[in-house]
This record gives C-alpha cells, sequence and structure tokens, in this order.
C-alpha cells in the first residue's frame, strides 16, 4: 500500500522533531516535510501535495485558525490539530475543530506522554487520510440536504410524559461539529442530556461553553452529583468518566477515574452501561461519528434495556466507526442521517404509544 504522505506544521523545531520521528515509526505513514509557519507550510503543500497535515493552533505570522480556515476554503485537505493542553490551547482547539479540523490532540507535556501521543497521531492520521475534503464536516452542506427537509425543531411542544426520559449521546471523532449542530436544533423544554465527546482534559470545558453558546440548552462541563432537569445537558469533563444515577426519581451526574475503557476516559460505552441499569426503558441513546468501537456494547445494553437507540448513518459521518460497529451489534434500531435525528428524536417524545418490540 502507498504510504500516507504528512506535512508537520510546528513553529517548535522540537516538537517538528518528536511528531516526525513518531510518525516515521509506522511503515505505512511518510512524513514528506516540515514547516515552522504557514507561509512556509503553503508553498509545502502545493510542492509536495502531502495527504494529511498536522497543525499547530499558536504560530508566529499567522494563527493556526486563520490558516485552517484559508486552506479549507482554497485547498480542503484533512488536518489534525496538535495543541497545547493549556485553557487557551484548549479554545483554539474547539475553534480549529468548528472550522473543519479532522480531529485534535495535545502536545506532548504534563498530563500527557509521549507513549500515548505517538499511537493517537498514528491512529488518528491514517483514520484522517480516507476522508476526501466533502467529508471533512460531519454536517452536509445545505445544498446535499435532501428538498423539503425540515431540520429545525423551532415551536415544537413536547407532551409531557409520566417517565422522566434521558438523553445520551456518544462521539468521537467529528463529533465535536456533529454535537454543535445537534445540539442547537434541540427545544428548551427537551429532556435532560448527558455527553461524551472524546476529548483531552482542559478541551473539554471550552467544548461544554461552546455548546452552551449555540443552541437553546443550558450546556455545562459535569461536576458530578449535578441533577438532571430539563433543558440541560451534562458534558463529561476530559479524563474522567461520566456515568447517571437515579434515586428517588431524580437523575444525578457521578463522575469517577476508574481504568480507561476501550482505551478512553470518558468512555462512551460507561455512560451508556449506566443509562441501561438506572435509565431502562426511559433511556434513548445516540451515537454519533467516531474511530473504534466504544459505546456500541452499552447501546446494545440500553436497547436490550427498553431503550430507544439511535444511530449516526455513514452519510454524515466524519468517521463511521462507531455508529457502524453499533449497526453490526444490532444496538441501533434508528440509523439517519444527522440532519434528520432531531426531528425524529421529537416525534419519539411526542408520541403516547408504546414502543413495539
Amino acid at each position: 500500500m502507498t504510504p500516507v504522505k504528512v506535512l508537520v506544521v510546528d513553529d517548535s523545531v522540537v516538537i517538528r522533531k518528536v511528531l516526525a520521528r513518531e510518525l516515521g515509526k509506522d511503515p505505512g505513514i511518510q512524513v514528506v516535510g516540515t514547516a515552522p509557519d504557514p507561509y512556509v507550510a503553503r508553498d509545502l503543500i502545493l510542492q509536495l501535495k502531502p495527504d494529511v497535515l498536522t497543525l499547530d493552533v499558536e504560530m508566529p505570522k499567522m494563527d493556526g485558525i486563520t490558516f485552517l480556515q484559508k486552506l479549507m476554503k482554497h485547498h480542503p485537505m484533512p488536518v489534525i490539530i496538535v495543541s497545547s493542553l493549556t485553557p487557551a490551547g484548549g479554545e483554539l482547539a474547539v475553534a480549529a475543530l468548528e472550522a473543519g479540523a479532522f480531529d485534535v490532540i495535545p502536545k506532548p507535556g504534563p498530563g500527557y506522554s509521549m507513549a500515548s501521543m505517538g499511537p493517537t497521531l498514528v491512529a488518528k492520521v491514517k483514520a484522517a487520510s480516507g476522508k476526501g475534503s466533502a467529508n471533512l464536516r460531519p454536517r452536509p452542506a445545505p445544498s446535499q440536504i435532501p428538498p423539503g427537509t425540515n431540520t429545525s425543531s423551532d415551536g415544537v411542544i413536547l407532551r409531557k410524559s409520566k417517565t422522566r426520559r434521558v438523553i445520551a449521546i456518544g462521539a468521537s471523532t467529528g463529533g465535536t461539529g456533529a454535537l454543535i449542530d445537534l445540539i442547537a436544533q434541540f427545544p428548551l423544554n427537551c429532556p435532560p442530556i448527558v455527553i461524551v465527546q472524546h476529548m483531552p482534559a482542559n478541551y473539554t470545558g471550552s467544548f461544554a461553553k461552546r455548546l452552551n453558546d449555540r443552541g437553546r440548552l443550558v450546556v455545562k462541563e459535569a461536576r458530578g452529583t449535578e441533577p438532571l432537569e430539563e433543558g440541560t445537558a451534562f458534558l463529561a469533563p476530559g479524563n474522567s468518566h461520566l456515568k447517571i444515577v437515579r434515586s428517588g426519581g431524580i437523575y444525578k451526574t457521578i463522575l469517577n477515574n476508574d481504568e480507561p475503557v476501550n482505551r478512553h476516559r470518558p468512555s462512551v460505552d460507561v455512560l451508556f452501561r449506566s443509562m441501561a441499569v438506572s435509565a431502562g426503558e426511559s433511556g434513548i441513546g445516540i451515537i454519533l461519528t467516531g474511530m473504534g468501537s466504544d459505546g456500541a456494547q452499552g447501546l446494545l445494553e440500553m436497547r436490550r434495556a427498553g431503550a430507544v437507540t439511535i444511530g449516526e448513518a455513514e452519510s454524515t459521518c466524519v468517521v463511521y466507526g462507531m455508529p457502524k460497529v453499533a449497526k453490526e451489534m444490532k444496538a441501533v434500531e434508528s440509523e439517519l442521517p444527522l440532519y434528520e435525528i432531531p426531528r425524529h428524536l421529537i416525534s419519539i417524545l411526542n408520541s403516547t404509544e408504546k414502543k413495539k418490540r
């Protein structure tokens, strides 16, 4: 097989060498060049025609976000952001994902070792290499949405259910854009939502704020022990598992630092399994775009417990990994393009009929 050609862009010569070395360990990857700034990168992209770009977001001359926006407009290609594990780095990383970056990993340093960075970077580069420019964003452009499709949930009044519903959403690669689009369509009186998005620590706080600013729901990074209330959503913080428990008719969040599951902490499987136990048939599970299989087994347990289960269709996934595995395991009851999920969900919530199984 032809190796994946990668161009490394970072103003630090040390980081350029580290990334090139880690990527070069895999025979399926060829680092064709390195660049200290976006201007050099621009010329090398035209000259070397890389398949994937790794990009720092904090650079002199032109910041990475501006360069990424120009790149996606004029020469779209898969870009993996390599950002510092600081609050500022987290905000920039989230902005880069919104601008069309394929995924993000933190730079090696305190809290994120070289041992974990190398294999993660290699896996993401390989996944990114299979994506054409049309698939760099998780949601289709308006022109790609079938004519007559109503993607808005404005003005929808949900029926009050005698049984308190809870919605759990799991996502990984491509999930930031998908979640922004999805949450923005949910009505204010939506049942409480709990979310696991695979992101490093220090990035999830910025992402929760972005979700909160873009939709009608109140979205927060979970701290643990919060009661789940209508119109609220809680995002699992990076490096902590998120669960729900039910006590006296009230659902609450729980955080822990148990061992990673499926190499992830937070893990979608951990959240979905807690939903199966605590919410049962009152649960709704949604599995979105992402690499690997995290969440598939948990979603199957939710379905067996009587919950509604939904998977994102391949047509709108950045990476059709997690939803595909869940579908193959028969954990997915309905598979839909991202833009159809909100109205389908609202139809379920407004339905007075019991599910037929």
